[in-house]
């Protein structure tokens, strides 16, 4: 028998949903029927998804901050071509291929003071092997987060996710303790109890894009040390350049953190890949003897796909600028966005850095808006952000997302590649939006409607 892929998909073409709801999380095409985001993605290029109509949709969203070079970039494209003809002898787990230091040297250039770096998977699995590491070179067990981080759902980095909606049911879990984003003083608290191992925070969070107060991370760093705890900075998000800095810690002076995770944008969009960055000091206080080769490990990491996708994805942030794009590009945004918050009263607060911008929401003054807001807070805080991005999407074809669980807060997270054209997009639909929603009447409030019924329901 012959397998052919193209014909096998060109057969099923159309079942997606059905599959999904049949085979694996019913829930998912529940929703996206029920939001209207149902479509049939066929391909995507650049800072664009197609529907099987060659209908466009800007990507405000880039798979979670995965496509930061763009979908289908040729760079990354070739690698991976030139890496399948190469056919590594992958995963012997008995050698030392020279593809997976070649990208291990290149990160820890970016990343000076640290020496060392473990490749897995996932951005969760960066994680988990941050949390063992920063436990093992301490000898203690607990773990500080800041509230309505997220580091990931597997079990230990569940423990120290700060947006509670996850946790539920999942326990027990290992030891940490929640404090507000860039409180000194509560990090202190803790410390001197004498058991933290570490303190896990996204300078830049992804849920709420919320950031560390400037001379929180310095700060933190030296109460840490003082205590024998570590700092873990959590950049699989916002890593790569998406703040317009590559690692987003460093718009907080010259901090050096212990630890480092990145994942997401080093996978080029297309082999999942994640890796720890931490210094010889603590990797070695893992890896001490050589019985002890294998005490932290997982069969697929360093894959050569995922090394050949991570070095070309390096490559084009580099050689394409796209950091600095996204400091321009993020700078055009929020200074546009700001403008229109002195319009409306319904934009709250407009914060971020780079790439990464969050547009919170707030009561209306006008009868109508008012009313249609107290509706929906009613039933459910966080609709009216639905609202939007469901708007966005079907009237532009504009793909955001809401920043978080019981938060009136859009999320922006395009590609680092966009330009003014995307720019102007974004900013004119919005401006359709807002203009709409101040109104209090209209289609966009009778979908609003639904919302709350579907809220009420579940």
């Amino acid at each position: 028998m012959t397998f052919d892929l193209p014909s096998l998909l060109e057969a099923r073409a159309g079942e997606g949903y059905e599959l999904t709801a049949r085979y694996l999380n019913p829930q998912l095409p529940r929703t996206l029927h029920t939001i209207g985001f149902d479509k049939d993605y066929v391909r995507g290029e650049g800072a664009y998804l197609y529907d099987a109509e060659g209908n466009a949709y800007a990507d405000f969203l880039s798979g979670f901050g995965v496509f930061a070079a763009g979908r289908s970039h040729p760079v990354i494209k070739k690698a991976l071509a030139d890496a399948l003809e190469m056919d590594f002898a992958a995963w012997t787990q008995f050698d030392c291929p020279p593809i997976q230091g070649l990208l291990a040297e290149r990160l820890l250039a970016k990343a000076p003071g640290l020496e060392r770096v473990f490749f897995c998977s996932s951005g969760t699995e960066a994680v988990e092997s941050a949390l063992k590491f920063a436990r093992h070179a301490t000898g203690k067990g607990r773990i500080v987060y800041a509230r309505h981080g997220f580091h990931g759902l597997t079990a230990g980095s569940l423990s120290v996710n700060g947006a509670e909606e996850f946790k539920a049911g999942f326990g027990p879990l290992l030891p940490g303790t929640q404090i507000p984003l860039g409180d000194l003083g509560a990090l202190e608290a803790e410390l001197r109890r004498g058991d933290v191992a570490a303190l896990i925070v996204e300078p830049v969070q992804g849920h709420g894009v919320m950031m560390t107060p400037p001379g929180f991370l310095p700060e933190a760093k030296a109460l840490l040390h003082k205590h024998g705890a570590l700092l873990i900075c959590d950049e699989v998000q916002v890593g790569l350049g998406r703040t317009g800095r590559f690692f987003s810690y460093e718009y907080d002076g010259d901090v050096r953190p212990d630890i480092v995770t990145v994942a997401k944008a080093l996978s080029g969009g297309y082999v999942p890949v994640g890796a720890m960055l931490t210094t010889d000091k603590i990797y070695s206080s893992v890896y001490s003897s050589m019985d002890k080769i294998m005490v932290h490990s997982t069969t697929f990491k360093g894959g050569p796909l995922a090394m050949a996708a991570g070095l070309a994805a390096l490559a084009v942030i580099d050689d394409e600028g796209l950091v600095e794009n996204a400091a321009r590009r993020g700078e055009e945004l929020m200074q546009a966005l700001t403008e229109l918050q002195a319009k409306y009263d319904l934009i709250k607060d407009v914060r971020g850095k780079g790439l990464i911008i969050g547009i919170e929401f707030g009561r209306p003054s006008g009868l109508k808006a008012k009313a249609g807001w107290g509706m929906m807070q009613k039933a459910r805080v966080g609709l009216f952000a639905q609202m939007v991005v469901v708007s966005l999407f079907q009237r532009h074809r504009i793909l955001t997302q809401v920043s978080g669980d019981h938060m009136e807060v859009i999320k922006l997270i395009p590609p680092l590649t966009i330009g003014d054209t995307e720019v102007k997009l974004f900013r004119e639909a919005f401006i359709d939006i807002m203009d709409d929603a101040s109104r209090g009447s209209g289609l966009m409030w009778d979908f609003g409607r639904t919302l709350v019924k579907q809220a009420i329901r579940n």
